[in-house]
């Protein structure tokens, strides 16, 4: 399914229901704190299950018990799509089973 460029407006609009995620020039970004790195380690496992699902990968960094993600469409030059935003309400669906925050 081809996907497009989200204006300002329609991103700002998204955001709203997104507590904790942000857009840092041309991406969604969030970061969640964990009890334990091994709590990090599993949610970026459970992350990179729904990401293949998706068919759609961010970059995903892991802290010691932080875990972060920077989201963008790069089949439309790296701007940010309702593909990004399927994928950042997934992954808020499924952190509070890992205790994020």
């Amino acid at each position: 399914m081809p996907v497009a460029p989200l204006s300002q407006k329609e991103i700002e609009g998204r955001l709203a229901d997104l507590p904790g995620w942000s857009v840092d020039t041309d991406r969604l970004t969030r970061t969640y704190r964990l009890a334990s790195h091994f709590a990090a380690t599993a949610m970026i496992v459970h992350i990179a299950q729904v990401q293949e699902e998706l068919d759609h990968h961010s970059d995903l960094t892991l802290g010691y018990n932080t875990v972060s993600l920077t989201v963008n469409t790069h089949s439309v030059g790296g701007a940010i799509t309702e593909l990004d935003f399927r994928l950042a309400h997934r992954v808020e669906d499924l952190a509070p089973g890992h205790g994020a925050s």
